[in-house]
């Protein structure tokens, strides 16, 4: 009995080993493809607090909420099978999947800066109705048109992820995807709450006189004078606050500017690898050997210069190539889609009394 008690913890050793390595693969692959979206995340986490802008204080974090959860479900119930699906069926649409993936981000990125340099003309702010009827569907607006958004942007890193694996496993892959999925919703709604908070939490450290007895405002304030603490931490918290309150538009500015970059050098990047998949391997090349002659150039900074020369040169291919798809977008595809939803909106009305 003691031997054969010994074979099977053994065998359940064996089994562990085996569950840990798969679950370090997953981690290590996840991780990995987790970098290439890198662009996608910041951008997201760059725009997203826009759709708060307008709403009460109290409803910053649930909308937030509201939006990770919808965030979420497109990854895991909508993107994730279906990814899997087409990995499985039509693997070699993948990448010319990613590579639309790719276009569209440096569409994105060229109209940006288009807009930075020429600002369209002004027109009505977005205001948010007084009436609690009205503020509640204009919220479930916001929520629904930033669920559209992130549709595009998690599609974007799934197929990343998905383009990125090494595994030919399909729980493997499932369970990467479902990692990376989850990982990236945290990533980008953590941040985006702390940053539509951190104007409130920069008011309350610098209105708050006792920072050290309410543990910076975590805890309500007992009767009595500042104490030593309070004296000598104040100043700091003071200082902190109304730097936080001061820096945030500039922060914003800044992580706008960071996330439009990213889409152009990722998008561009995703584009060059698409090509070299179909053979044509020369602007690739062309890049590569650009970035490997800037590291020699350079040698105490090498990977660094090497990064830097290949996000740069992926970036500015993906501005040109973003900046050729704006004419064809504003004028063949968006005429279109307008009159595509026109006549559906039309044919819904007609359809709407025959239901009833």
């Amino acid at each position: 009995m003691s031997v054969g008690l010994l074979a099977l913890l053994d065998d359940v050793a064996a089994l562990a080993r085996v569950a840990a390595a798969s679950l370090d693969d997953v981690v290590a692959q996840a991780g990995k493809a987790g970098t290439k979206a890198l662009g996608i995340v910041i951008d997201d986490a760059a725009v997203t607090p826009r759709y708060v802008v307008g709403f009460a204080a109290a409803r910053e974090l649930p909308i937030v909420w509201r939006i990770a959860v919808g965030s979420l479900k497109n990854k895991l119930l909508f993107l994730l099978p279906g990814a899997l699906l087409l990995s499985y069926l039509v693997p070699w649409v993948i990448t010319p999947l990613l590579m639309l993936g790719g276009l569209y981000l440096c569409y994105e990125g060229a109209e940006k800066i288009l807009h930075a340099l020429v600002p369209a003309p002004a027109q009505a702010e977005d205001t948010v109705a007084t009436g609690p009827q009205d503020a509640q569907a204009q919220e479930d607006q916001r929520v629904r048109g930033a669920i559209q958004t992130d549709f595009i942007l998690s599609a974007e890193v799934m197929a990343l992820t998905l383009a990125s694996l090494t595994t030919e496993s399909t729980v493997t892959q499932a369970a990467i995807l479902a990692v990376v999925g989850i990982g990236v919703t945290l990533l980008v709604y953590g941040v985006v709450a702390l940053i539509v908070k951190a104007d409130d939490a920069g008011v309350a450290l610098a209105a708050n006189d006792r920072p050290a007895s309410t543990l910076l405002g975590l805890r309500a304030a007992t009767p009595g004078a500042a104490s030593g603490p309070d004296r000598a931490l104040r100043p700091v918290t003071r200082g902190f606050g109304r730097a936080l309150v001061v820096g945030m538009p500039y922060f914003l500015s800044g992580l706008a500017i960071l996330g439009t970059a990213a889409m152009l050098w990722v998008g561009g990047g995703i584009l060059l690898h698409g090509l070299e998949h179909f053979g044509v391997t020369a602007p690739a090349h062309r890049v590569h050997d650009a970035a490997k002659w800037m590291a020699a150039a350079v040698p105490s900074l090498a990977g660094a210069a090497e990064w830097l020369t290949t996000a740069t040169l992926s970036g500015l291919g993906g501005l040109v190539v973003g900046g050729l798809t704006i004419p064809v977008a504003q004028f063949v595809l968006a005429p279109v889609t307008r009159r595509v939803r026109a006549l559906f909106g039309s044919a819904k009305a007609q359809a709407a009394p025959a239901g009833h």
